[in-house]
C-alpha cells in the first residue's frame, strides 16, 4: 500500500537550506509517495525568482525536486490547500512552518519535520 504524504513549501526548501535528502528520508519513515499543492509551487517560483541568497538558491533546489512529486491542482492559500488535503485524506504533512503546525494539531493531522538539522521524524 502506497503512503502518501504532503509537502508544503519550506519542507520542499529542506535540502537547499540543510543539506538533507528528504526522499531518502521520508522513504526510511516509510514513506513512498509525495503530494505536491500547486499553491506551494507558486511560492517557490515566486522565492526563486524574488527570494535572496540562501531561500532563493534553496527554492531552485526545491523546484528541481517537483518532478518526484505529484502536484494537486487546488485553488486557495497554500496552508489552508495543504490543511483541507491532510483532513481529507489523513496523509501526514511534512513542514517547518510553526503556525502551520499549530493548525494541523488542533486537527489531529501528524506532521514530519526536521529534527536537530540532521534528519527527518515523525
Amino acid at each position: 500500500m502506497k503512503r502518501e504524504v504532503i509537502i508544503d513549501t519550506n519542507g520542499l526548501m529542506i535540502p537547499g537550506q540543510f543539506g538533507i535528502d528528504i526522499f531518502m528520508e521520508l522513504k526510511r519513515l516509510g514513506f513512498d509517495s509525495y503530494i505536491v499543492p500547486r499553491a506551494s509551487v507558486r511560492e517557490l517560483e515566486k522565492i526563486s525568482t524574488q527570494g535572496r541568497g540562501k531561500d532563493r538558491t534553496a527554492a531552485k533546489v526545491a523546484l528541481s525536486l517537483l518532478e518526484r512529486c505529484s502536484i494537486v491542482e487546488k485553488h486557495g492559500f497554500a496552508d489552508d490547500v495543504i490543511m483541507e488535503l491532510a483532513q481529507s485524506t489523513e496523509d501526514p504533512v511534512l513542514t517547518s512552518d510553526i503556525e502551520l503546525k499549530k493548525r494541523l494539531c488542533s486537527k489531529g493531522v501528524t506532521i514530519v519535520q526536521l529534527r536537530e538539522r540532521t534528519h527527518l521524524s515523525l
